[in-house]
């Protein structure tokens, strides 16, 4: 059984920080390419950033390239988002997902065996 909890969501105006945590339990392994989704109401779900095993390899979504980053820590087992100079487009329920490296695509919901069960981030004007 494997799960993934995020945390670190919340309330902040724009232009302000927030940094998101996901930490993994159970038998995955660090070798998992990790990735965060967001959805917002009445939307899909759509890929914002991932992370290889490595730490070294990231990519990001145009809509957050140069204002968030995306980083992990195999040791804790944890994957962050730090968010910068957020927007209200930014609004949307976050979520944490991993995937086996080497299959699927990162742009698909469907290319992800694990999903933690999300983090509410509400950005003000």
């Amino acid at each position: 059984q494997v799960q993934l909890v995020e945390s670190g969501g919340g309330l902040v105006q724009a232009g302000g920080s927030l940094r998101l945590s996901c930490t993994a339990s159970g038998r995955i392994s660090s070798s998992y390419v990790m990735g965060w989704f967001r959805q917002a109401p009445g939307k899909e779900r759509e890929f914002v950033a991932d992370i290889s095993w490595s730490g070294v390899l990231k990519y990001y979504a145009d809509s957050v390239k140069g204002r968030f980053t995306i980083s992990r820590d195999n040791a804790k087992t944890t994957v962050y988002l730090q968010m910068n100079a957020m927007k209200p487009e930014d609004t949307a329920v976050y979520y944490c997902a991993a995937r086996t490296p080497g299959t699927g695509s990162r742009w698909y919901v469907a290319s992800y065996d694990y999903w933690g069960q999300g983090t509410q981030v509400t950005v003000s004007s």
